[in-house]
This record gives C-alpha cells, structure tokens and sequence, in this order.
C-alpha cells in the first residue's frame, strides 16, 4: 500500500541513503562500509516509526500501548543513529513524508502484522552492521537484531529461527498476536 503519491519502500530508501552517504557500491574504504550500514540503518528506523504511526491509530489497550513503546524506541534507536552518522562525518539523510507499506492496514490484526514486519525488516537491515569488521559496530547492530527479534516475536506470538534472515516481502498479512489487550 501507498499511503501518499511518491511513498518510498525500503530498497528506496537504502539506495537514497547510499547515494546521499556517498556510497555506490563496489570496493570502498572501510568507513563508507560504516557510513553506508548506519544510514540502512537509519533509514530502516525511519521507516518504522512511519509504520508504527500506521499500526498505532488501529490499536487499543496494551496493544497500543505496545505499539507507542516500540515507536519510541525506534525514534530513540534513530536518535542514536544520526549522532554515530554525525560523529563519523556523515549526513544523516531525512525521513520521508511517507512509506511504503508491505499491505494494506484496516484493523487490529493487520496493525499486529504490520509490526511484526516492521521489527523483522529493521532486524535484516541491522545485520549489515554485525558484517563490518568494527567491534564497536557490530555489537551495535548484534544487539539491535536482539532487539528487533524480540519484539517481532512478541508481536507475532512466536520467534523466527533466524531472525533477520527469514524476512520476505508479503503482500497480505499474517494471523499474529501480542499478549494482552486488543
């Protein structure tokens, strides 16, 4: 679903950040590598906070609540992002006005699907810091893929045996749950 005339989905919103990063593929230095991964990153939790948004306004009870502390710790996970972008010498590219979503949105479980796939894309997005050679880095991004599986598997009601790897693009939702609340 396009929620506005021009929305991003997420392959648009890695190759703007590369190009915007300087990135465009091929052999670069090390700290391109970096740049490039952090503003996938960054762009991915752009993208969430969209989809929670989305998610958000078709929930109630816990599962709202839910939703609004998983919004802002992306937005936290963001914040972070764009000043590890700014102290490596990077321009932290901006949030869209809209984003693709992987379906249409319309009611309780929908939203609950949504989130789940919102949490396994910024999961498999995070893996590309677990693949740099920096310690630093890659146990940022291990600990977010964490983070990310955890909560995707609250959100489904059950776990992926590797989370990040087992992301598909699905144009209809799937029967999830989180506890508690409707």
């Amino acid at each position: 679903m396009s929620p506005a005339g021009g929305a991003q989905g997420p392959s648009d919103e890695v190759t703007g950040a590369l190009r915007a990063s300087g990135g465009s593929g091929g052999s670069v230095p090390r700290a391109s590598s970096a740049i490039r991964a952090l503003q996938a990153a960054l762009a991915a939790e752009n993208s969430a906070i969209y989809g929670y948004g989305v998610a958000g306004a078709h929930l109630a009870g816990a599962r709202r609540a839910a939703a609004v502390r998983d919004w802002v710790a992306h937005e936290n996970a963001r914040d972070a992002l764009t000043a590890m972008l700014t102290a490596r010498g990077g321009q932290p590219v901006a949030a869209a006005a809209a984003y693709a979503l992987p379906f249409s949105v319309h009611n309780a479980p929908a939203a609950v699907s949504l989130a789940a796939v919102l949490e396994d894309r910024v999961a498999a997005v995070y893996l590309g810091l677990v693949a740099l050679s920096e310690p630093s880095l890659r146990a940022f991004g291990a600990a977010r893929v964490r983070t990310a599986a955890l909560r995707a598997a609250a959100w489904r009601g059950s776990t992926l045996a590797f989370p990040g790897f087992e992301v598909t693009p699905s144009s209809t939702p799937k029967t999830a749950a989180r506890a508690g609340g409707s």
